[in-house]
Formats: structure tokens, sequence, C-alpha cells
């Protein structure tokens, strides 16, 4: 009680110049400028979740005064806690207030991530500041050493963007090499969630959107956990192995258009318009954000491929029904590649 009454005695906003002489890193700064760093991103960040960019501005502003308070310097866990307390006894809004509190959230693995627009936003820039300022200076983790708790700060950015359903390009905010850096972490988190590695490494693409790729991540899973999918992904490596067998023989790469009056079975000319439906489907679904949806369109072709495979010689004698086929083999591989890169799943 008695930090308490004396920490009132002193507005927050006269707190601020305390900032400029802690350091935030030898090579980084005063808190004071790890704040003014916060501020652009967050005010950017403020625009993707309709934030009121002033409230955002204003929680940035104030969101490290308290740890220049009696209490943080006697109780170092309170910070950002009793930030909030003393943001609303001195009339700022609520959720000016509630962001001081939750921009460190979550505090842990399983702890409670921020769900309102301008705790997000400032949640997300202090961790994007650290992230992208500690990997400048070449400050990575290394092995089981992390000392700036990077690791932690990553998983946090994964869970309040997927928690939230929070759709952001995170080139705009990051840096290369952070974005690899939080990719191999969501890798990471969505294992804890029973999603194998390669079905993610699988998803990750060229994609900066960690909710998209987890949402694609689960289709996947889900898609392979079931027999359809087994013998789907069983059909896709027999396909692969025989393009990359003639391929390396004949010194191309077969992924022209089959040709339909090259097309002799009915078995075939069935998986060409199979394919060929499937790819329009696949492009629907993805433009549209469902998975599910992209998984059942591959999920329909399995009996036209094993139909195929139990019926057709790819290597036939006649040379132009050899390299349709061929080229129809490629089809396979460029479609299932439309949902995720098989050739990632180690089985």
């Amino acid at each position: 009680k008695f930090f308490y009454d004396q920490d009132l005695k002193t507005k927050l906003d006269d707190r601020l110049p305390k900032l400029k002489d802690i350091q935030f890193h030898a090579k980084l700064g005063t808190l004071h400028d790890k704040v003014q760093r916060m501020s652009a991103i967050a005010q950017k960040l403020a625009s993707e979740f309709s934030a009121d960019p002033r409230l955002a501005a204003r929680a940035v502003e104030l969101c490290k005064a308290d740890l220049v308070t009696g209490m943080v310097g006697e109780f170092p866990e309170l910070q950002g806690i009793i930030g909030r307390y003393y943001a609303l006894v001195q009339g700022e809004d609520s959720s000016v207030a509630s962001a001081i509190e939750q921009h460190y959230w979550p505090i842990g693995a399983n702890a409670q991530t921020p769900a309102m627009p301008v705790s997000i936003a400032l949640a997300l820039a202090d961790k994007f500041d650290t992230l992208n300022e500690f990997f400048r200076i070449d400050e990575k983790p290394t092995g089981s050493k992390d000392p700036y708790a990077l690791r932690r700060a990553a998983l946090g950015i994964i869970r309040i963007l997927i928690e939230n359903d929070i759709q952001l390009s995170l080139l705009q905010f990051v840096r290369p090499d952070v974005l690899e850096f939080i990719k191999d972490r969501l890798q990471v988190a969505l294992r804890e969630r029973g999603i194998a590695h390669d079905r993610v490494k699988a998803c990750l693409t060229d994609s900066d959107n960690v909710t998209l790729i987890a949402a694609r991540a689960q289709a996947l899973h889900d898609l392979l956990s079931g027999q359809i999918g087994v013998a789907l992904l069983a059909t896709y490596v027999r396909a692969a192995n025989i393009l990359k067998a003639e391929e390396k023989k004949d010194g191309i790469a077969y992924h022209a258009p089959v040709r339909s009056d090259q097309l002799v079975e009915a078995v075939e000319k069935d998986l060409a318009a199979a394919l060929a439906a499937a790819g329009l489907q696949l492009d629907t679904a993805l433009a549209a954000q469902d998975y599910g949806k992209a998984a059942a369109a591959l999920a329909a072709l399995q009996p036209y491929l094993a139909a195929f495979f139990d019926k057709v010689m790819v290597n036939a004698e006649d040379a132009a029904v050899r390299t349709n086929r061929l080229n129809l083999l490629g089809q396979i591989r460029n479609v299932c590649h439309k949902f995720a890169d098989f050739s990632q799943i180690e089985g």
C-alpha cells in the first residue's frame, strides 16, 4: 500500500522521461527507444484490426511507464498489471489500461492471449520489435540458449494470430530471417497439437500468413489420417518416383498439358478429366481459404488414380502415348502441389 500510494502521486505521463535512462540493450538503446520503434509498428497494426489509432498510440506511449514505479521496482512480476491499475485510476481509457497489461501476454505456454484490438496491436508490436532488433544485431537463439526469450516471443505471435483468427502478412512487419524463425516455431507449436512436422513443412511454401498455414496443415493432417488420404499419398509417391526416374533419364520435366487425342484407355481419359476438374475445384477452394473443401477435392481423385495405376502401363511402346502418360503423372503432381508440397511428406 505504501508503494501504491507513493506511485499515484506521480502520473504515468510524468514518468516517461525516466525511460531514457533505462537501457533495453547495449546495442539497441533505451526503453524509450524501444517504445518509439513500437509506436510505428503498433500504428500500422491498429489499421489492420480496425483499432482506434489514437488509443493505440496512447497505449504504446504508456506501456512501459510502470517499469519506473516503486511498485514494480519492489515487485517486478507486477509489470503491466500495476500499470493497468494506475492507468485506470488516472483516467485512461479502459482499452489503453488493458493493453498496458496485456502487451506482455501470453506469459506462458498455456496462458491467455490478448483478444481486444488495441491489446493485440500492442502485444504484436512489442514482440515484432524484439525479434527484429535482436536478429538485426545477430543475437539469435543457439541450441538451448535463448537469453532474450525470442522463442517465447515467436510462439506468442503465433498464438495471438491463430487464436484470434487474424490474417496478417508478416513480411510487412518482420525481417525475412525473423519470418523463417517464426515458421520454425510454428512447426513446434503445431506438433504439440498432434500435427507432424512434415505435414506443416509441406504447407509452408512461400506463405507469410501463419493462420492460413496452420489451417492448411490441419486440413492436410485430417486428410492423411484417413484411409483415402493414406492411399492418395502412396499414389502420389508412386507417380513422383516414376517421374523422377523418367525425367532424369529423358532430361526433361513432364508438366505439359495432356493431349486428349493421345489418351488411349478409358481409365486414363477418366483420370485426365478428374484432374482437370479437381484443379479448378482446388483453385476455387484455396481462393476462399476453404482447406477442408480443397482436401476433399484431392480425396475424390483417389479412385481414378487407383484405376489408372491398376490398368495402365505408363512406359508404353508408342513414344507419343508414353510422353502423354508421363505428362498425366505430371498433372497428378501439379494438382497435389496446389494444396501442399507432398514431396516434403515423409509418410
